[in-house]
């Protein structure tokens, strides 16, 4: 019988047992096979895979698959719809006590529902998905308790997951407003907020790495369906709540590197320059045997901006051992071959793992997007009968799942909120007012910048 590619590392839901149904079917119409494995079908016989029946249940890195890639080709709530149809037309062409044999189905039909309301909750934010899972799950739980207890859960842990969403993205706008009035204040009164800095609140490079896990890994209600870019044809329905979640792994990178910047060019002395510069070294190098990775490259680019690349005598008196080698583990050359590298052992590492610690992997999330807008770009949706190419979906369903897999792990290390509310509001200097910092230290050496310096302080 044909199976569908398992991947490693799959995400796990709650419900049902799901080694329970997963017992032979009938291959549908318009589904076409390679070496076992579905390769292609109509958006029609796909949708009918996915709906359970008395003898069958779909496989779950199947389900997986089909959900996150199925919004390229029809709306959630429009799916939604499908499902309770043929769930219903189902059970009349079998049995005219339809209900009956509905409910004798329950089980994986209620299983089917856990698995989409926990792993893509973002889409009942939809009126019409709630209203059509509402009208499945009441006739599924109508006469019995066990069924209606079932759906009481179903229901109860979508509504956390909802809430949860909302209250991070309301966190994020908190964030984003406490930061721009202290950077307000900044501009008015720079010398009063240059008094404070990262080290005089914590000077331990590795609770610093900790603490900038505990905010990679907090962010957590991440959509995954938003990583694929819409079609020319607009058949995607795009989200604005979703894509600012996506914005915000983007604009926390760029806010610690412009952060790393700001707290090296900020002191007036050059031994204090150079002490900070040697602190987010050993900050880096925390991040890397964590398996941060994210904040290491962002710690990297803030310190290989240019404001502080040409601080040349501030450089020279720092180790650059330890620096040079984590260039090289994120060298760009060869396609990151380096850090991908890297990645790898340390998803090993996490599968094999005996503690929390040793379970995060923390990707360098823009590495990603590109990787999977490349394999979403680079490989046609359709082919030319019109099936939907399903051999590109069970590759960006892979790397979808391993992301969502690694953002499941709990942080083991304590929270510091000191610390976490200055990594998350600290001011940070503009790229000017990075330059115009630079320059204080260390003056401009050539007729470029003492042109560029000359504008920056008449503004």
């Amino acid at each position: 019988m044909p199976q569908t590619p398992p991947f490693t590392g799959q995400l796990n839901t709650g419900g049902y047992n799901k080694n329970l149904y997963q017992t032979k079917e009938e291959n549908y119409p318009g589904l076409y096979y390679h070496d076992n494995n579905l390769v292609s079908g109509s958006l029609e016989a796909l949708i009918h895979h996915l709906v359970p029946t008395v003898d069958y249940y779909p496989d779950r890195t199947y389900i997986f698959t089909f959900l996150l890639s199925s919004r390229l080709f029809i709306h959630p709530y429009e799916l939604m719809s499908r499902v309770c149809h043929l769930c219903m037309e189902q059970q009349r062409l079998s049995d005219p006590q339809a209900d009956k044999v509905l409910r004798k189905n329950a089980p994986k039909i209620l299983q089917l529902l856990t698995e989409w309301t926990e792993t893509f909750p973002y889409d009942f934010r939809d009126e019409r998905m709630m209203r059509s899972l509402k009208e499945l799950t009441h006739r599924l739980a109508s006469g019995d308790e066990v069924y209606r207890k079932a759906v009481g859960q179903m229901s109860q842990g979508l509504i956390r997951r909802l809430t949860v969403l909302s209250q991070y993205e309301e966190a994020l706008v908190k964030i984003n407003a406490t930061a721009a009035e202290r950077l307000s204040a900044l501009k008015a009164k720079p010398q009063a907020a240059a008094q404070r800095d990262l080290l005089s609140i914590c000077n331990d490079p590795f609770t610093v790495a900790q603490q900038l896990t505990h905010i990679e890994l907090v962010r957590k209600p991440f959509h995954p369906s938003v990583i694929l870019t819409p079609p020319q044809d607009g058949s995607c329905f795009s989200d604005h709540k979703k894509a600012s979640n996506l914005e915000a792994y983007v604009e926390w990178f760029n806010r610690l590197s412009y952060l790393v910047a700001t707290e090296i060019c900020m002191p007036v002395k050059k031994k204090q320059r150079a002490r900070v510069m040697e602190f987010f070294i050993d900050v880096a190098r925390e991040c890397f045997n964590i398996g941060n990775f994210n904040s290491l490259m962002a710690i990297i680019s803030g310190m290989n901006m240019s404001p502080v690349s040409r601080l040349k005598k501030t450089w020279s008196k720092v180790k650059t051992a330890k620096f040079d080698i984590l260039e090289h583990q994120m060298d760009p050359s060869s396609n990151f071959y380096n850090y991908r590298t890297s990645l790898r052992g340390a998803t090993q590492r996490s599968i094999t793992a005996n503690s929390s610690r040793e379970k995060i992997v923390i990707p360098f999330f823009s590495l990603l997007i590109k990787d999977i807008y490349f394999l979403n770009e680079g490989c046609v949706n359709r082919r030319q009968n019109g099936h939907i190419n399903f051999e590109k979906f069970w590759e960006l369903a892979k790397q979808v799942s391993e992301f969502m897999t690694w953002k499941k792990v709990e942080c083991p290390f304590e929270k510091d909120r000191k610390i976490l509310q200055y990594l998350l509001t600290a001011p940070v200097f503009s790229e000017d007012a990075l330059y115009l910092a630079s320059y204080e230290s260390e003056g401009p050496e050539n007729h470029m910048e003492k042109d560029r310096w000359k504008s920056l302080r008449c503004v």
